[in-house]
């Protein structure tokens, strides 16, 4: 498949889910969205109590957002270490990959999470669970490792479990969590709603997350875009980085341009992700009556952005007036305005 046959549109909450007890979960790899090469992504959802079990990836790195709801994790690092935090709506947490770790919802109501891989190839149904690695270990094995006689691996699951229903582990429960002091932040937790965001008066805001605030995600960094009605994200392009993106609220318009007079213009919805290829030019258009709130996930940890306005402020009015064929006072014109986002008329 072309450049020039690809969509840069997936109806993600569309899509027929995998389910399980406690749990629902929609993903997109490069199978699914074929545009999306290098990063892909899950939509999941947990009832109180839900558990997606103990896993591990080994071809991606997870970064997650918490739309709704709560959730605890459980991680595992190689050096021995260990973690469990909690969620709630607007955090991120970040896994590298290879760690083992556990999702569960804390309730009372579903959490709803974005899971976002920066691998294209990275597949949810080929994930390294600890069910399936127990339903496969001959007995013998299993049994001496795990100190137990040979008879109690009978009760041990039979394949692999994927999401699991359980308690909920809340403060009234002997199985919360204890922490011993309030903190922000944790090593694989980030609170990026408590941001105070860059912000553009009539045109929105935008919350990012990179190494530099959240240093654990080496390999990623992401933004929430909320943009007013009318406004835009400005055409731009990333040089260091792929743009996955799932639009959590509001309608738009997106398009990708990719060089030799080829763009691709799309409309988007709620549950839609949309991709823009490192270096491909594109620009987000509030197409709705309300704010447009879009998450954005990057597979680089440091964010780069070069935005037109920027780069034809930089330019002296001569070059832009012999480069568009525009009067000079036009070319001044453009060398005054910054944009990032741009309100609408």
């Amino acid at each position: 498949m072309t450049s020039t046959d690809l969509s840069f549109r997936y109806r993600l909450e569309t899509q027929p889910p995998r389910l399980g007890p406690g749990g629902v979960t929609r993903g997109a790899s490069v199978k699914q969205f074929p545009a999306s090469q290098g990063i892909a992504g899950v939509s999941m959802r947990l009832a109180p109590g839900g558990m997606r079990e103990m896993h591990w990836h080994a071809n991606a790195a997870e970064w997650a957002y918490v739309v709704s709801g709560s959730c605890r994790t459980t991680i595992l690092n190689p050096d021995g270490g260990s973690a469990i935090d909690t969620f709630a709506p607007g955090d991120v947490w970040y896994f590298p990959r290879g760690w083992g770790h556990s999702i569960q919802g804390l309730g009372p109501e579903e959490c709803h999470f974005i899971l976002i891989f920066d691998s294209g190839d990275f597949s949810e149904d080929h994930t390294f669970s600890v069910t399936d690695w127990l339903a496969h270990t001959p007995e013998a094995a299993l049994a001496q490792n795990l100190g137990i006689a040979p008879a109690d691996c009978a009760g041990l699951p039979r394949g692999e479990a994927y999401f699991a229903l359980g308690p909920v582990p809340d403060d009234r429960s002997p199985d919360s969590a204890p922490r011993a002091r309030p903190e922000l932040t944790s090593r694989h937790r980030y609170p990026l709603h408590a941001q105070e965001p860059r912000r553009v008066p009539g045109g929105g805001t935008q919350r990012t997350v990179t190494v530099d605030e959240f240093p654990l995600s080496t390999t990623m960094a992401g933004s929430v875009l909320e943009i007013e009605p009318g406004a835009m994200r400005e055409l731009h392009w990333h040089p260091n980085a792929d743009e996955w993106q799932y639009y959590l609220d509001g309608s738009a318009e997106m398009a990708v341009f990719l060089a030799e007079g080829h763009v691709v213009v799309e409309t988007f919805e709620a549950g839609d992700i949309g991709y823009a290829p490192m270096g491909s030019g594109h620009y987000i258009r509030n197409t709705g009556p309300g704010i447009l709130r879009v998450l954005i996930g990057f597979n680089n940890g440091r964010y780069q952005a070069n935005d037109l306005s920027a780069w034809l402020g930089s330019n002296p009015p001569d070059v832009l007036a012999t480069n568009l064929g525009v009067p000079r006072p036009v070319a001044e014109a453009l060398t005054r305005r910054r944009g990032f986002l741009i309100p609408g008329a």
